[in-house]
């Protein structure tokens, strides 16, 4: 009788649950804790992307009240301001307080900037629950990295650091002011540091400067970037490219967009830089196929109406309404050349990426801090100002700005450090 042959067991961890590949050392998913400005929650998707746990997160929100008599209490943090605005609810019955707070607990997530997060439902931002989760899951699932971003995220994401320091690795972008110490990572931008260079020193009355953070140059636990963290990297603009195909790829080249935000409080501007930006494109009409406009949420009605009346109804003009799909993605991935207001740093940062022409508009009028951005940007020459003088069919590039990439390394040399690793 002939022996009956086994067959040979299999080599690697085929089947084995993912925990038993590398054990409780390997982060395998993400939270994101959002502020709901789109400029800030794009950042942390962005690093997540990079990190290759874009399948893999979840999105909590900081849910600050809105309406009526909230916009006064805005700059108080997130928990006084509810409590104050539960009292005044209660004490007035007004039912605007009442509408203000209404759903708070889970959202529905819209697509920004043509994209979108892969989730259907945000959760409300729970320090206790999101520690509670660290804490109760660790030993199945491993450790969590938390990525957050905005002002009112801040003391979130510190606490849940302090709860569950062993089971997490918190990331905050955007300088929180003070004791960076509560964070594994800050990722910030070169110039939120302004104020401790030699222009700043100048530009800054002595008498204030001692009200004005950062105060100390950054730790070792700091991560500098040029601009700000996104999510538009070669995968995406690729996508893009593919799903705007058929509106874009048709146009008349070399392909102009234009993207106009909305004043600042260090970036000012108003009707006259419009009617300035209105008559430079009339200019540079001639050398180019086509033209797309769009507008931010920020940009003031006055600010729309002269673009509109000006060139909207220039045969090579489209101006999107807002309505339709944004085509924020399709531009960056189609666009030849770019116009940009020099309020956005994201807009920048990500038209910045692509290696392509990219014109900013009103950078002579930002100060402090954006104004030190703008003058890197133009060091670098990623970005010219745009005059009106341009011959759009003449191209030029220059080494991308890789931020997300360069943090996304970071990241990884940190939680090395840890003993930690990424899946």
């Amino acid at each position: 009788m002939r022996p009956i042959r086994l067959p040979e067991p299999p080599s690697g961890p085929v089947g084995m649950p993912e925990i038993f590949e590398g054990g409780l050392n390997v982060i395998r998913r993400a939270i994101v804790i959002g502020n709901g400005f789109p400029g800030a929650e794009n950042q942390c998707l962005g690093l997540v992307r990079a990190l290759g746990l874009a399948e893999k997160h979840t999105l909590y929100r900081v849910i600050r009240p809105r309406g009526g008599i909230n916009e006064w209490l805005r700059w108080l943090p997130v928990s006084l301001h509810t409590m104050i605005e539960s009292v005044i609810r209660r004490i007035s019955g007004d039912s605007q307080f009442v509408g203000s707070i209404q759903s708070r607990r889970v959202f529905p997530l819209a697509a920004q900037n043509g994209g979108s997060v892969g989730l259907s439902l945000i959760l409300e931002a729970d320090v206790k629950k999101i520690a509670s989760l660290a804490h109760e899951t660790f030993e199945k699932e491993g450790p969590i990295l938390v990525v957050a971003s905005g002002r009112d995220t801040i003391s979130i994401a510190s606490s849940v650091r302090r709860l569950a320091s062993q089971h997490v690795f918190v990331i905050q972008i955007q300088h929180p002011r003070t004791r960076l110490d509560r964070f594994d990572l800050v990722v910030t931008p070169r110039h939120d540091y302004h104020v401790l260079s030699p222009s700043g020193q100048q530009e800054i009355p002595q008498f204030i400067r001692r009200w004005i953070t950062p105060r100390e140059p950054p730790s070792r636990n700091v991560v500098l970037t040029v601009g700000a963290l996104h999510q538009a990297d070669s995968a995406l603009l690729r996508l893009a490219a593919l799903n705007w195909h058929a509106e874009l790829a048709p146009l008349p080249k070399p392909l102009l967009v234009v993207n106009i935000g909305g004043p600042t409080r260090h970036c000012r501007y108003g009707a006259d830089l419009a009617k300035q930006l209105a008559v430079s494109l009339h200019s540079v009409m001639a050398t180019c196929g086509s033209v797309r406009i769009s507008f931010s949420r920020r940009t003031p009605q006055k600010i729309r109406a002269i673009i509109l009346r000006e060139v909207g109804d220039h045969p090579k003009v489209y101006i999107w309404d807002g309505e339709d799909p944004n085509p924020h993605m399709g531009h960056l991935a189609w666009a030849d050349a770019f116009i940009i207001t020099a309020d956005s740093v994201s807009m920048l940062s990500e038209a910045c990426s692509t290696g392509k022409p990219v014109y900013t508009v009103g950078a002579e009028r930002c100060t402090m801090k954006f104004s030190s951005f703008q003058k890197t940007l133009q060091e670098k020459g990623v970005v010219r100002p745009f005059t009106g003088m341009e011959d759009m069919s003449d191209s030029w590039s220059y080494p991308p700005l890789n931020d997300t990439a360069v943090v996304a390394a970071r990241v990884r040399e940190a939680l090395a450090e840890r003993g930690w690793t990424l899946r």
